[in-house]
């Protein structure tokens, strides 16, 4: 077995990925990780994390390149698909690429983890809502995969310890 885990953090253009890596990269202080890079990514940015002395290549993939995001399954281990809890106009097309990646054959045994992100804004969707139009309970009953749901706000820390607990236990597989 390898020692490096390829993660594919996934998503729609804007929902807070390349915040979210940046995070664990720069620390916790968001003040300075916004001094540190932009916040609009476009195209692939890879990340090292060191995780129960096993290493995890995290692969940011952007929102613009989901049509080809197939040709980076191969290798994956797992995946993390971020969702905009802020943006209702997104919501129909997050859950079908969402779909298309727990479809894709390659992937059928990677553990996966979907963050409601931005869950510090205020017209935000409850998490009740956001299940239900993913329908959340039929997605999770039908899916080949382990999948774990979690609430986020990556620019406010919520649930940054969460997902960094999951991402820890998948570095042991």
């Amino acid at each position: 077995m390898s020692n490096v885990n390829v993660c594919l953090l996934l998503g729609a253009t804007g929902v807070g990925k390349t915040l979210l890596i940046k995070l664990y990269v720069v620390g916790w202080g968001f003040n300075s990780v916004l001094n540190y890079f932009e916040c609009l990514q476009v195209g692939t940015n890879l990340t090292d994390l060191t995780l129960k002395k096993k290493k995890v290549t995290v692969r940011e993939l952007g929102g613009c390149m989901s049509p080809i995001w197939p040709s980076y399954f191969k290798d994956c281990s797992s995946v993390i698909f971020v969702v905009d809890s802020a943006n209702i106009a997104q919501i129909s097309s997050s859950c079908i690429q969402l779909l298309s990646v727990l479809s894709a054959k390659p992937l059928c045994n990677a553990s996966v983890l979907i963050l409601f992100n931005k869950r510090d804004v205020p017209c935000v969707m409850t998490p009740t809502e956001m299940k239900s139009l993913f329908r959340m309970d039929d997605i999770i009953a039908s899916a080949t995969q382990p999948i774990t749901v979690l609430e986020l706000s990556a620019r406010s820390g919520q649930g940054l310890q969460e997902v960094l607990r999951w991402l820890e236990s998948i570095a042991v597989k």
